[in-house]
């Protein structure tokens, strides 16, 4: 079990007692934090390490695929019980995954295509000599009270998707015109059905999205679903990623490793012990569905 920790960033504390912090945290050989890489069929990450019987939120690989991110309450199992999210990063050196780094999470992280930058919700984090600068805003078209934003991620285009969970849980897009910032655009009903619309995650290149939603016709309560751009520049159906993927249970918060081979989500466990597990699959499933709906245009989805 885990002990209460300060939530500070780890760069700030004496050597001494940044060992002793090290300590705390189990380290891995090998790629992929040494773990054995799943098929199509959805598997624990890092079962009884990673993935334990408590609340730990996303698992994402940085690209360069040398630091791994995932957040965990620091106060589970503590007396006062007082909930402290906070993003514990993990970094490869000479073949070994150490902890490096924690800081209070502010929001779903994705980063972008070069590494250098961390969204975090409405704000971000540039990488630094040091390590990772303070939290800036991203502008006032986003940095809007109206907006809750759970996730945002980038495009290397520079195209924002986000979440909306003030405006009856929708997700909204902000293209990047002639280097200027567009208005966020709610997305049509191919995205925006269903309830617990949220976490979206838009592809580099922009050829799909992948996010979360309760829908009609899936397999229990959330479900990932993934809509793939048609030639047109319009977006596709939206396509429930399967069984191999999803559960009776809630999944959601998918990210893709930077080297396209893997997914990493969540799955709920036991929503009444709060017990939410990282879990990961090949990300072949993406390119199966893009062939086989490849003749589906931009019909919505009801």
């Amino acid at each position: 079990m885990l002990k209460k920790l300060i939530v500070l960033t780890l760069s700030l504390l004496p050597l001494s007692q940044l060992h002793a912090e090290q300590e705390k945290f189990a380290t891995f050989k090998g790629e992929y934090m040494g773990q054995k890489t799943p098929g199509l069929t959805a598997k624990p990450f890092a079962p009884g390490i990673i993935s334990t019987k408590a609340w730990e939120l996303q698992g994402v690989f940085a690209p360069g695929m040398k630091e791994f991110y995932y957040t965990i309450d620091l106060a589970h199992g503590s007396k006062d019980k007082k909930f402290s999210p906070t993003v514990i990063g993990y970094k490869l050196e000479n073949n070994t995954w150490r902890k490096f780094i924690q800081f209070p999470r502010r929001g779903g992280f994705v980063f972008s295509e070069d590494g250098n930058t961390m969204y975090m919700a409405k704000q971000y984090r540039e990488r630094t000599a040091e390590g990772w600068s303070e939290f800036k805003s991203l502008g006032p078209l986003i940095d809007k009270e109206e907006f809750g934003i759970m996730r945002l991620s980038a495009s290397k285009q520079g195209t924002y998707v986000f979440d909306d969970f003030k405006s009856k849980d929708l997700i909204r897009i902000s293209k990047l015109v002639n280097g200027q910032r567009q208005t966020p655009e709610i997305m049509g009903k191919q995205i925006n059905t269903g309830k617990w619309t949220a976490h979206p995650l838009i592809a580099p290149d922009e050829s799909y999205i992948i996010w979360d939603s309760e829908r009609e016709g899936g397999f229990g309560k959330s479900d990932l679903y993934i809509s793939f751009k048609q030639p047109n520049g319009d977006w596709g159906k939206a396509i429930n990623m399967g069984p191999e993927v999803n559960s009776a249970e809630s999944d959601f918060y998918a990210s893709v490793t930077p080297d396209g081979k893997y997914i990493l989500f969540n799955r709920t466990i036991d929503r009444e012990k709060s017990d939410i597990d990282i879990y990961w699959s090949s990300a072949e499933i993406i390119e199966r569905l893009r062939e086989k709906h490849s003749n589906n245009d931009a019909t919505l989805t009801e």
